[in-house]
Parts: C-alpha cells; sequence; structure tokens
C-alpha cells in the first residue's frame, strides 16, 4: 500500500521538491514514514523519517537535495516497525544502490540465507533486494543484469525503483501485483505507484504489467520480461485533474469529496449509452453473474444486488473479493463476474480476477480508474467519473458506484433513458442533504463522541447502507461500530443495548419503513438512543438526520450522505485526522 515516486533528468533540478510533491499526491498510501534519496555527483543523498509528510517536511530541508535522479517512498508498514531504520529507501551496503519497494516478498527469509555473514540494517523484506543487487554487480553484472537476476529470486508482489550512484542517468523500474505506472515527458521520465504525481508533469503515461522491467533514461524508457527479452508498450493519455487533487477551501480531503457528491452523481450519468447498455445485455445473457469487490466497493455490490433484483427481476451473487478462491467452484465460460474498485489495484480483487480469467469466464469492472489493473484486465470497462478520491475514507466513489448500478439495472429493463432523466433529480436532492445535515451532525457527533458502541440497522437495500455507515464510523473515528439487518438485532445484538446506547435506523420512507421502525422500538423500550436517517419523522426518534423525500429506490443514496457527514464529525470531536486514519492506507495492494 505504500507509494513510490521516482525520476530521471537530463538537467539537474531541485528533485528533492519534485520527489516531495509526488509523495504529497500519495500520502494516502501510507503515512508511517517517508523518505528521499537523490544522486548528487558520484553519491546518493539519503533522508528519511518517521511519521507523515509534515514530519518529513519539518525535519528535511527538500530544496537542497539536488540532482538528475532520484526516488521516494511513503510507506505503510508491513515488515517491521515503524521506525526510521525500516523506512526507505534502502541503500546497499557500499552506499552506491538504493532502492524503494511496495508489497511483500513472501521469500525474503529464504533469500536471505543466501546473504549470510551480510548484517541487516532494518526489519523490512525490502533491504534483501537491496543487498542481493549489490552482490549481483559485485559478482561482475551490470546494473541492468543485476537487477534482472534479483527480480528472478523473488516471490511476491512488488512495485521497486532502484537507482545506482554509478549509473546516473538511469532509472530500473519493476512490477509485480502491486501497481506501477511510468510518465513521459520532455527531459524526464517518471515512475509512480499511480497517475496523480504525475498530473503536473505529463499527461503521457506507460502502464507496466506483471513480470515487466523498464529501463529508464532522460530521454527514453524500454520494457523488457524478466527473461529480457524487449516489449513494445504503448503511451496513453490520462486525464489531468489537478484541482481535484487539491483541498481548496476544505480542511480535509474528505469533507472536499462528501460535498463534490452532487457533482460526482451527474458526471456518472457521462458514460455512453451504449457502454452502459452492453453491461445489460451481458449480465441478461450470462449463466451466472457475480459481483466482487472489497470494502466500501463490497457494499455498494450488495446495494447492487438489491437494484438488480428490485428495478430488473435479476438475481446476481455478491462475494467478498477476499473470500472468492473459496467459492469459485460453480464458475463457467458463461458465466459473467463484475468487478467494483475505486482505485482499480485491490489485490483481493486481482488475485480473483486472475483466478476466474483462468477459468475463461467474462471479467466486466465498474472502476473509478479507467487505467487501473483491473480495468487492464477486464473483458469489459465502465468508469464512474467520481474523479480523484485522496481520502483514505471511500465518500463520492460509493455514490457514484451505485448511480452506475443503477443504471445498469435500468437498462436491464430497457429504460436506461428515464432512469438518467430521475437519477439527474439526485444532484440537487444530493445537495439539499449536505445543506440539511452539515451542522445538524456537527452537533450530533459531540453527544456521541464519548459512546462505547454504536449500532446501525436497516432492513433490504438499507442494510447495506448501515453496513458502510458503520465502516464510515470506525475507520476514522475509532469508535466501535456495527451495521446488520434490523432484522437480526434479536438474534444475539439486543443483549448489548443498554441505556444510552446508540442505535442509528437507516429508516426512509419506503414500503420496509414500518418494520424497521419496529426494530427501533424494540431497542428503545431497553434504553437506546435512538437515531434515524429519514425524510419521516417519528416520536420514538430521539435525534433525526433528515434526508429530502424521493423515489423509493434512489433512498440509499441519499441515506448515506449524513452517514459519511456524521462519521467525518466524529473524527473532527475525537481529535483524529479523517484522511489519515491509523494502521489503513487507500489503495489495498497487498493480501
Amino acid at each position: 500500500m505504500c507509494g513510490i515516486v521516482g525520476f530521471v533528468s537530463e538537467k539537474e533540478e531541485n528533485a528533492g521538491k519534485i520527489l516531495f510533491d509526488g509523495l504529497r499526491k500519495l500520502e494516502y498510501r501510507g503515512y508511517d514514514s517517508a523518505g528521499i534519496a537523490v544522486i548528487s555527483g558520484n553519491s546518493i543523498n539519503l533522508e528519511k523519517e518517521i511519521g507523515t509528510l509534515d514530519d518529513f517536511e519539518a525535519a528535511v530541508d527538500v530544496d537542497e537535495l539536488n540532482g538528475k535522479i532520484g526516488i521516494s517512498h511513503t510507506r505503510w508498514a508491513t515488515h517491521g516497525g515503524v521506525t526510521k531504520l525500516n523506512a526507505h529507501p534502502h541503500l546497499s551496503q557500499d552506499g552506491n544502490i538504493a532502492i524503494v519497494h511496495n508489497g511483500i516478498i513472501e521469500n525474503y527469509q529464504e533469500l536471505k540465507n543466501e546473504l549470510k555473514g551480510v548484517k541487516f540494517a532494518s526489519e523490512t523484506d525490502t533491504e534483501v533486494i537491496v543487498l542481493l543487487l549489490q552482490k549481483e554487480i559485485d559478482g561482475g553484472n551490470d546494473f541492468f543484469d543485476a537487477f534482472k537476476k534479483v527480480l528472478n529470486k523473488i516471490e511476491g508482489s512488488y512495485a521497486i525503483l532502484a537507482m545506482d550512484a554509478r549509473q546516473p542517468g538511469i532509472l530500473l523500474a519493476a512490477k509485480n501485483e502491486s501497481p506501477l505506472i511510468l510518465g513521459k515527458a520532455s527531459g524526464k521520465m517518471f515512475a509512480a505507484s499511480d497517475s496523480m504525481p504525475l498530473m503536473k508533469h505529463t499527461s503521457e503515461v506507460i502502464y507496466l504489467e506483471d513480470g515487466e522491467i523498464a529501463k529508464l533514461t532522460s530521454k527514453s524508457f524500454e520494457v523488457f520480461d524478466l527473461k529480457g527479452n524487449k516489449i513494445s508498450k504503448t503511451i496513453s493519455k490520462i486525464e489531468t485533474h489537478l484541482e481535484s487533487s487539491e483541498k481548496g477551501m476544505y480542511p480535509h480531503f474528505m469533507l472536499k469529496e462528501i460535498m463534490e457528491q452532487p457533482n460526482s452523481l451527474k458526471r456518472s450519468l457521462q458514460q455512453p449509452y451504449g457502454a452502459v447498455e452492453e453491461f445489460a445485455k451481458a449480465i441478461h445473457e450470462a449463466r451466472g453473474v457475480m459481483l466482487i469487490a472489497c470494502g466500501t466497493a463490497l457494499h455498494a455490490a450488495m446495494a447492487g444486488q438489491y437494484l438488480l433484483d428490485k428495478i430488473a427481476q435479476k438475481h446476481v451473487n455478491v462475494i467478498n473479493a477476499s473470500e472468492f478462491s473459496y467459492l469459485q467452484t460453480s464458475l463457467q465460460k458463461n458465466s459473467l463476474v463484475i468487478a467494483i474498485s475505486q482505485s482499480g489495484e485491490t489485490a483481493d480483487v486481482i488475485n480473483a480476477l486472475k483466478k476466474i480469467k483462468q477459468k475463461g469466464a467474462k471479467v466486466y469492472s465498474i472502476v473509478n480508474v479507467e487505467g487501473s489493473s483491473i480495468a487492464r484486465m477486464s473483458d469489459k470497462v465502465i468508469g464512474i467519473k467520481a474523479g480523484p478520491e485522496i481520502g483514505v475514507a471511500s465518500t463520492k466513489a460509493f455514490t457514484s458506484q451505485m448511480s452506475m448500478l443503477y443504471q445498469i439495472a435500468f437498462a436491464l429493463i430497457g429504460k436506461l433513458e428515464e432512469g438518467r432523466k430521475e437519477m439527474d433529480k439526485l444532484s440537487g436532492l444530493a445537495r439539499l442533504c449536505l445543506d440539511m445535515n452539515l451542522e445538524k451532525t456537527k452537533t450530533l457527533a459531540e453527544k456521541l463522541a464519548n459512546k462505547k458502541d454504536i449500532y446501525f440497522i436497516g432492513r433490504g437495500i438499507n442494510y447495506p447502507i448501515a453496513l458502510e455507515g458503520a465502516l464510515k464510523t470506525k475507520e476514522i473515528s475509532y469508535l466501535h461500530a456495527e451495521g446488520m439487518a434490523a432484522g437480526e438485532l434479536k438474534h444475539g445484538t439486543l443483549a448489548l443495548i443498554e441505556k444510552g446506547t446508540p442505535v442509528i435506523a437507516i429508516n426512509p420512507n419506503d414500503f420496509m419503513h414500518a418494520e424497521t421502525l419496529s426494530n427501533a422500538i424494540e431497542t428503545k423500550a431497553r434504553g437506546a438512543l435512538v437515531i434515524a436517517i429519514s425524510d419521516k419523522n417519528n416520536p420514538v426518534y430521539d435525534e433525526l438526520l433528515s434526508i429530502p423525500g424521493a423515489s423509493e429506490e434512489f433512498y440509499p443514496i441519499l441515506s448515506i450522505i449524513p452517514l459519511q457527514l456524521l462519521a467525518y464529525n466524529l473524527a473532527i470531536v475525537r481529535g483524529k485526522n479523517p484522511d489519515k486514519p491509523r494502521n489503513l492506507a487507500k489503495s489495498v495492494t497487498v493480501k
């Protein structure tokens, strides 16, 4: 989940600032530590610190890090604790080679044994790579051949950048099961974990695939397989969203992205009719349809299951991608699997797709990053067009994913145009919903900030909304939150309800309203503080977060908005940074 950035230039410049600015665009990938290495003259200038990039900036004068080539890293710790020694970049013992790495080297212990007598400076799996590189070069191999030989020994996932002070015009890059893209600019070549750091410099990118090695100079790039065979690569164009990648007037990305939802919902309707109808046709013709996803995207998939059933009378199965390996035996060649992912780089989804393709089933995907690994693995892909989402806790991507699933459902019954007209009204309703709850959720957060547990309940399509509301709460405020189907309260959870326990009922005025109200009353009888998300008030509610009235099928998109705001404000009241929740990263690129 770490973020890496590197570049090589034809002229000396402020490499430190270029790399640091790039890391700023990737900080959501990890903020345990950060580091920058720049070749200056014939030696490597290395700086690294534990903590966030703010901590790094306070300790290091990046303007002093000048050079033609450099690599950088922001860490989400996997192997080894959060220490300065474990921070990347890592150096060879002779100080000539520096590398950064995102991923997990599964056989690093075995590789360590190959380096008998070598003293390791860190606890990381990454250090073994740079020490093996030094061993191969000391044995007479040139930089590229040594890099290739080491890669052929590695088992696991990696995105690696490497540079050698003795060859300061070359940057080497390699990818396997961790994202890495190249950027081509005038007099420069870049490499980064995703496109965000590249947007300022270029719109031309090259997507590396698993098992590929890139050799970059300031003016060119070459790509090879692990045997050293040259591979022809296509330069792709990416959309630049520089404004969207900045916080602007907002204190946090999360709040900015919550507030952007009226616009992102409108953009989600911009996919060509034919693209949406193609998805619908594939669902109609398939013998078995699975939606696979993780985290927030999984909740969108669960909501999609209800939508497709209610609107189109079409049954689909929903499977957590991390569990897919244990449920794949029913797949056939005429099965259809639809992957849903914001980043398009989720490791569990990618691993599931590899197994699916081996079985010959069709793979479609719904993603936000249309050049991502999942998109490139798919037979067909459709983008939700939410724009860059920086906050670790996904918000606008969730509602845009749901919007796309609505559209597919309407397309299945031949009413895509009518459905889009109705959905276009959601933009205004979403804006109204934000206005109705922005201040109210601040007040409610003050009341809930010191609670031990919060329970979220909902029925039908409101059940995945309850799950998503709970997820948002626990991932950024660190309060224990649990979402559940309201009918399951009697099967255990009522035992946990005591005086003052918050119970948040997602209960719009739909056909399930009375049943969910009855469940809320049950908790009230046992002392619960009942909070409702609804367009219809009731005396049983101690608090109400209001949503506008809407067509029944569209309530879920409105219901999640006050829950997003509440989670955000709970984090603020509790003194937590909602953009940087502990132990979490935006893109889960390791299993």
